[in-house]
């Protein structure tokens, strides 16, 4: 009888270790339902987003010690703040939110991956400033986000005021998506890590990043989105670069030392475009 009692008091123990040693990750497919993000010539941010998420989730999903935490799997409208409470509630070691580019300059082309903070280029604050305006979308808006205004500079500033605690790892994970990205070759131009004052990375107490995947607005870009080729060559890159982050960090044989590269380096000099970039 006591064998057998602290047999059971093991196997808990073990499950509990089990658990709590997995290597937690986030997916946030951006926008949902009502939200439909950027709209170019039948494609959708909504759906494009959604379906890249999901094919990255497999392909993690399919690693030992690795848990996938999606904030949608299907067509839903997700506060901005909960998608990062989602996150928090599970203790994620991550969170990857991801979108598609937009601009009313259709040859604007190629990846960004951002990191939370405030920048001064006016092209990466009006990325975050049409992201955040999402919220304006739920109820009671005013009154959950203290009176955020995410058309007032001065509201989205006082966002980065507080000490930024994981923007190094941020830096090193949106790094190795860019790195995974330049991989594809000619498939998508890698356009480095930026820094922009996200509400959906600001409420997100981990490691994150926001992924523009490619110009949505760009024609022969947006069909890449919008293929099934296309979605799984940029999930791929995602995932490869979600599990390369694991093993530096998380892996068991000790940190990997890693030549510094380009895309680790935040990038001031964005691409020239006759606009500012679209809805996210």
């Amino acid at each position: 009888m006591k064998i057998a009692f602290t047999f059971l008091i093991l196997l808990f123990v073990g499950n509990i270790y089990g658990q709590s040693n997995n290597f937690k990750v986030t997916l946030d497919a951006g926008h949902g339902d009502h939200d439909f993000g950027a709209v170019y010539s039948g494609r959708i941010e909504k759906n494009i987003a959604l379906a890249i998420v999901l094919k990255v989730g497999r392909i993690l999903e399919s690693y030992p010690k690795v848990e996938v935490i999606y904030t949608r799997k299907t067509d839903v409208f997700i506060d901005l703040v909960e998608r990062a409470n989602i996150a928090n509630r599970a203790d994620s070691n991550i969170f990857v939110s991801i979108h598609c580019n937009a601009n009313k300059n259709t040859a604007a082309d190629g990846t960004e991956t951002y990191v939370m903070g405030m920048n001064k280029i006016a092209s990466n604050l009006e990325a975050a400033k049409k992201e955040n305006a999402v919220i304006t979308l739920e109820k009671d808006y005013k009154k959950k986000y203290e009176g955020f205004d995410p058309n007032s500079p001065e509201t989205m500033i006082g966002m980065t005021l507080m000490q930024e605690e994981y923007l190094e790892n941020s830096i090193s994970l949106a790094s190795k998506v860019e790195d995974a990205f330049a991989l594809l070759g000619k498939k998508l131009r890698h356009g480095g890590v930026k820094q922009a004052p996200f509400m959906v990375l600001h409420k997100a107490y981990m490691p994150r990043v926001l992924v523009e995947t490619g110009f949505i607005s760009n024609p022969a870009e947006g069909d890449l989105l919008n293929s099934e080729q296309g979605q799984d060559d940029i999930a791929k890159a995602i995932a490869n670069a979600i599990i390369g982050y694991k093993n530096e960090y998380f892996g068991d044989g000790g940190t990997e030392t890693f030549e510094e590269k380009p895309s680790q380096i935040l990038n001031e000099n964005p691409v020239k475009t006759n606009e500012t970039p679209g809805n996210n």
